[in-house]
């Protein structure tokens, strides 16, 4: 999907009044750079623009920007989300930004020309003149080449945004931490419980039949079985060769729970 164009939403707002040869007029100024500069600010747009007759005259753009409550609001509500907070990250603006704004009653760019204040230098009584036009034009491009500064108009750069939206995280993965349980077998004062059960048989094994009186434990008694049906291994009884490997394997740590002292 391409990404939204913040420009064309500028400017259609603003071709809606109907003013062609104005417009005609600044979009000829625009393209022939004759907008020398463009300063965006909180709540100020400043363009110098050239007029024909090789005057500059200074074209300024007013809008309200947000209050202090207002984006601790959005700011709240981009953090909440991941992929907002990534979007913004990766320099663009959520796609559901115009949403999330309405939600407070808010809209990132002018709705019509009365959310808006116009004035420019220039000797003209008509307003917008061809020079605030002009201005309006490069400044549409601006938007689409950062759409930062869409967001700085209305009060928040770039850089406070994201640290705002860094400490919200921040804060939020922090209470998560603080809310969390640790696991009863983590705590340094609570040993893993499967350590001491180590070496005792498991629910499903069967217990061992009681030792009868007098009676020696054998890991290697298996292995007389085999003076029945003898192998080898060349010269060598695989018995004989086995009974010392049993022995050590069968042989357990009298400390250990369920071990028995090697007799």
């Amino acid at each position: 999907m391409p990404e939204r164009s913040w420009a064309h939403q500028f400017i259609v707002m603003l071709e809606s009044l109907r003013m062609g040869t104005t417009f005609s007029q600044g979009r000829r100024y625009a393209r022939a750079g004759q907008v020398r500069s463009v300063t965006i600010s909180t709540s100020i747009v400043t363009a110098l623009v050239v007029d024909d007759d090789g005057d500059t005259y200074r074209a300024r753009i007013g809008v309200k920007a947000f209050t202090a409550a207002d984006w601790a609001r959005i700011e709240r509500a981009l953090a909440g989300e991941a992929i907002h907070a990534a979007k913004l990250l990766a320099g663009h603006l959520p796609d559901d930004l115009d949403t999330i704004l309405a939600g407070f009653g808010l809209s990132l760019l002018p709705q019509n020309l009365s959310d808006i204040v116009l004035d420019c230098s220039c000797p003209g009584w008509q307003k917008p003149c061809r020079h605030l036009t002009a201005a309006c034009y490069v400044l549409a491009e601006e938007f689409d080449a950062d759409p930062f500064a869409v967001l700085a108009w209305r009060g928040r750069g770039r850089d406070e945004l994201l640290e705002a939206l860094r400490a919200h995280r921040v804060s939020a993965l922090g209470h998560i931490a603080r809310h969390q349980q640790p696991h009863p077998s983590a705590h340094p004062d609570n040993p893993d419980p499967g350590s001491a059960t180590f070496w005792a048989a498991g629910p499903r094994t069967s217990p061992p039949p009681p030792a009868v009186p007098g009676s020696v434990h054998r890991g290697d008694a298996i292995l007389d079985q085999l003076d029945q049906l003898p192998l080898t291994a060349g010269r060598f009884d695989v018995a004989d060769l086995l009974r010392g490997a049993y022995r050590t394997f069968t042989h357990r740590d009298p400390g250990l729970p369920g071990s028995h002292p090697r007799r």
